[in-house]
């Protein structure tokens, strides 16, 4: 969208942590916090961004903590799941609304999901793309869970080890990277056979994406190259002291009025078991207020910028209920 339409300002959101954060439509709008995935930026919203302000609704888009313009601090532990739930619930109260609707993608749907489970009094709706809730389990940490399913080669094993991630993502040119990772295809989970790189093991050739303009590679490009990517990386490594932090809450369901959108030859979507839990009441049992499940056929993981209009049209039809 237009620079001019949006508006960037700077949020303390913690002590020592300020976020940037994007903002399109009347002030006065109903609020939608869209809250991004890995590798991505505030940016990943732009076409919601333009949909919800044409319709009236005030859109809030940062950048995470450790992303783009937001201030990244340097220990892996700042990064729990209990410090991004708190950035999003300090960035509420900036907003002056007493409650918001919430969208989000893959690692900004892990932290809804959290959002609407520990505060749902601030959460009127939830829209989660690409990442479904998954309950603790109390005998099992995620980490080993995925050992156990899809072996030590699943990227987010991969991704625990510091530095490791880090020297991948700097191997070669950031624009030919980010288009390899956002051009990943293959409808199974992202394996790392040994001996191979991560990018090795991306079904992608490195391609721009159709549904991605040489501006807009460049803009991902330019903010990572300015941050590196160990922000984002820790999310991923703080999965299993996430399991030990949130054992007050297992078992506890989340009540939110929400509706789930996942992409067909999305690769969290076909990981082993969770088409059933999806579709066989698993995930109804835990979001009781689950209102409607959305496969979109042919369409990969990025799924708000692969298929902008039809998930804006899906966003603000179900907000707009409320």
């Amino acid at each position: 969208m237009a620079a001019a339409e949006v508006r960037h300002r700077t949020v303390e959101v913690a002590s020592g942590v300020r976020l940037h954060v994007a903002e399109a439509g009347p002030e006065d709008g109903p609020a939608v916090l869209l809250v991004h995935g890995f590798p991505e930026l505030w940016y990943s919203w732009r076409h919601q961004m333009r949909a919800l302000a044409a319709r009236g609704f005030r859109a809030v888009a940062p950048d995470l903590r450790g992303y783009g313009d937001s201030d990244a601090p340097p220990g892996r532990d700042s990064y729990t799941v209990l410090h991004l739930v708190g950035d999003l619930v300090a960035l509420i109260a900036d907003v002056g609304q007493p409650r918001v609707f919430v969208a989000a993608h893959d690692w900004g749907a892990a932290v809804a999901w959290q959002l609407c489970l520990l505060r749902p009094d601030l959460v009127t709706a939830f829209v989660a793309l690409s990442v479904e809730y998954h309950p603790r389990n109390p005998t099992r940490s995620p980490v080993q869970t995925l050992r156990a399913v899809c072996g030590d080669g699943h990227y987010i094993c991969f991704f625990q080890k510091p530095g490791v991630a880090e020297a991948e993502f700097g191997r070669g040119d950031i624009k030919c990277l980010l288009k390899k990772f956002y051009g990943m295809r293959k409808a199974a989970p992202l394996i790392i056979p040994p001996g191979k790189t991560l990018f090795d093991s991306i079904d992608s050739d490195g391609t721009c994406p159709a549904w991605l303009s040489e501006e807009d590679i460049s803009y991902y490009a330019e903010k990572f190259e300015k941050t590196g990517f160990t922000g984002g990386l820790n999310y991923y490594r703080c999965i299993d002291l996430n399991w030990e932090l949130t054992a007050p809450w297992t078992g506890v369901p989340i009540k939110v009025p929400t509706k789930f959108i996942v992409g067909d030859q999305d690769l969290t979507y076909n990981i082993p078991g969770v088409k059933d839990y999806i579709h066989k009441g698993g995930l109804k049992a835990c979001v009781p207020n689950l209102e409607d499940v959305v496969i979109m056929e042919g369409v990969a993981h990025f799924i708000n910028q692969e298929k902008p209009d039809e998930v804006s049209d899906h966003i603000c039809g179900f907000f707009s209920k409320f």
